[in-house]
């Protein structure tokens, strides 16, 4: 373990408290170093918590649960007709990130974590200046995450115009809407103001969406984004974006390189995210961002400086809340001495919110082709399961890639609801050693009737009927 250095103020100097920062904080701490949080804006969390996850997931809740509940027969038949406003669906965010703060704050209390507030810049290799003060440290951890990249010639300003930050605060619902980007933030804010019954352009720069995916899966999401009357275009670039200029709410146009202009009321601007690190100071200790802001770092998250680590957002992908305190947790892990690796890092599941929602972990189809491996499938769709039939759910499936073999579970997708609480337990069982890994648990375990779970259970038969 890393004795305390008491010529430094702290052992550790975490700049960033989102889940990176926080994941990275809290292990030191217990690990008994001496450590301070320094946090720029009024409130701990990070942009998880004020503009990212928290805000997001929770609108989204909000959207579904309440058109769900719009559409069902018996309110018709009393003739409840009413149309939600942008401002009514997010009256529960600001109070779900209070109760968020208030206890991650009680994190800190109890582990005798200071929090510094205001904005740390690297003077030497162990000093911090924070607001005109001089604070020193034997390790830092950079946790800083990211905002939205903003091209140059466009005016965020304007009304009409937003970026996946900024659009959290449309209070006015728009007839239509242009999403520049289809990455993961660009397809969920398709899928929730589609829900909404708005006209929704996807305009996607790649061939597909989402190509780290399964390509099952990928059909899947094309097929029901447009079902639900989305409009994708795949292969375009952006040339400009202009708001218009008028009274009122005219909207923006965005031109295309292909000669293709849209003019909706809203356009969100969804293609990538910058680190936060222009204003650390990083010339001084010879750290060196990326042309999108972002820090290298190697297995241990440790940066170019052997006492300075970087994680979350701020090194790029996956760019998951998730992810980013397992970073934190390895990081904190490594100076302690407790740990060489960066603990299971290669097993991050995803989570995408779409409706329905999509989770997987593990190889896909085609990476398990492309490496020559004998492998099986096994399928289940929910249009089959008693659960999803009585919730009303029935769109989605289960798919396990298994080895022929071995019967080692490979790979798990999943597409439809609560995917991303579904695909914790294949996510459990393909990580057991061997043979403990395999279908034959899901083949010969007893799941509860009628549940979501299930699907596990007539995959893996499903896959064995492949077999012979």
């Amino acid at each position: 373990m890393v004795m305390s250095d008491m010529k430094y103020d702290y052992d550790l100097l975490v700049i960033g408290s989102g889940p990176g920062g926080e994941g990275a904080a809290m292990q030191a701490a217990k690990g008994g170093k001496r450590v301070a949080v320094v946090e720029r804006h009024v409130s701990l969390g990070g942009g998880c918590t004020h503009w990212g996850t928290i805000p997001s997931k929770a609108l989204r809740y909000s959207i579904t649960s309440t058109m769900n509940a719009l559409k069902n027969p018996m309110f018709r038949e009393w003739g409840i007709r009413v149309s939600p406003t942008m401002k009514q669906l997010k009256q529960g965010t600001q109070a779900i990130i209070g109760k968020q703060v208030q206890m991650r704050q009680s994190f800190y209390d109890r582990n005798n974590v200071p929090v510094l507030k205001g904005t740390a810049v690297f003077v030497d290799d162990h000093t911090v200046d924070i607001e005109g003060e001089r604070v020193t440290a034997g390790y830092f951890v950079i946790a800083t995450g990211s905002r939205p990249f903003r091209p140059d010639g466009v005016d965020f300003s304007h009304p009409a115009i937003y970026d996946s930050d900024t659009i959290l605060e449309l209070d006015t619902k728009p007839h239509t809407i242009t999403i520049y980007g289809a990455g993961v933030v660009g397809t969920e804010y398709a899928s929730m103001f589609r829900n909404l019954g708005i006209k929704v352009n996807l305009v996607n720069t790649r061939d597909k969406l989402l190509e780290f995916l399964d390509d099952e899966i990928i059909d899947a999401l094309s097929y029901h984004l447009r079902d639900q009357g989305v409009l994708i275009r795949h292969n375009e670039t952006f040339e400009s974006i202009e708001g218009c200029e008028g009274v009122g709410d005219c909207g923006a146009v965005l031109t295309l390189k292909s000669g293709k202009r849209l003019k909706t009321d809203v356009i969100l601007w969804a293609n990538g995210r910058q680190g936060n690190t222009a204003k650390l100071g990083l010339e001084a200790i010879g750290i060196e961002p990326n042309s999108r802001g972002q820090l290298i770092v190697d297995d241990q998250f440790l940066t170019a400086r052997d006492h300075i680590y970087a994680v979350g957002d701020v090194i790029g992908y996956p760019s998951l809340a998730s992810a980013a305190y397992t970073q934190g947790r390895a990081a904190a892990m490594h100076m302690l001495g407790e740990k060489d690796g960066n603990l299971r890092v290669h097993d991050i599941p995803t989570g995408i919110y779409t409706s329905p929602e999509i989770s997987s972990v593990g190889k896909t189809e085609r990476e398990l082709t492309a490496a020559c491996i004998p492998y099986e499938v096994g399928q289940s769709n929910f249009k089959s399961l008693a659960r999803a039939q009585i919730v009303g759910a029935t769109v989605g499936m289960l798919k396990l890639l298994f080895h022929r073999e071995t019967r080692e579970i490979l790979g798990v997708h999943c597409f439809g609801v609560n995917a991303s609480e579904i695909i914790h337990i294949g996510q459990a069982i393909m990580n057991q050693p061997a043979p403990n890994n395999t279908i034959e648990y899901f083949v010969e375990t007893t799941f509860n009737y009628p549940t979501m779970a299930e699907a596990y259970r007539v995959a893996a038969l499903n896959g064995y009927n492949r077999l012979f």
